[in-house]
């Protein structure tokens, strides 16, 4: 049975900054710190929200109540790789299996690439409307899946997004939504308290 402790305590953290009223500033550096700290350990995550499927996996652990952030698991294949999109709110992209790559593309006709970040578990990297809100992921490793723990300032897979075409620069609307029905238990805490 997988402890998911670490999630538990990391949602707490990240509910007490949307109960401040953390601007996004806030959200990209004190939110970072806490997500570095949830992927320092990765036996925290439930085995059913890390399985590759024939594309990559988007499962939702958390949304806030009132979606003001929510926490997902990106799980890619290997060859994996999302279509060129935008997020429309503030998001922190930390790895914890495997390696992903992130490369920048800038609106223009055609778009053009630009930033490319390698990310390593343990690392974390930003987005936002406000920095870089455009870019493309992929599982950087050609033989097994990656695992990736995002957190956005709202509920994504609700959120109306767009994709584009990094030719023309056309952009076309998408809603992502989850792949899993159910989101872990993260307050059964039976176990503990029976133990105490």
């Amino acid at each position: 049975m997988t402890d998911i402790t670490p999630l538990r305590d990391f949602i707490r953290a990240m509910t007490r900054l949307a109960d401040e009223g953390a601007t996004e500033s806030r959200w990209l550096t004190e939110g970072a710190a806490l997500l570095r700290q949830l992927i320092a350990n990765d036996t925290w995550l439930p085995e059913e929200c890390a399985q590759p499927g024939p594309r990559y996996r988007q499962y939702l652990l958390h949304c806030d109540p009132m979606e003001r952030f929510c926490v997902v698991s990106f799980v890619w294949g290997p060859g994996q790789k999302t279509p060129v999109h935008n997020h429309t709110v503030w998001g922190l992209v930390g790895m914890l299996r495997g390696e992903e790559i992130s490369t920048e593309v800038k609106p223009g006709v055609p778009m053009a690439f630009g930033q490319v970040d390698h990310l390593r578990p343990g690392e974390v990297v930003a987005v936002s409307p406000n920095l870089t809100d455009i870019h493309v992921v992929e599982n950087a490793l050609p033989d097994r899946a990656s695992i990736s723990i995002h957190v956005y300032g709202g509920n994504i897979g609700a959120i109306a997004r767009s994709v584009f075409d990094p030719v023309t620069g056309a952009q076309k609307r998408f809603v992502s939504g989850y792949d899993n029905a159910a989101v872990p238990n993260l307050w059964d805490r039976s176990k503990e308290m029976r133990a105490a």
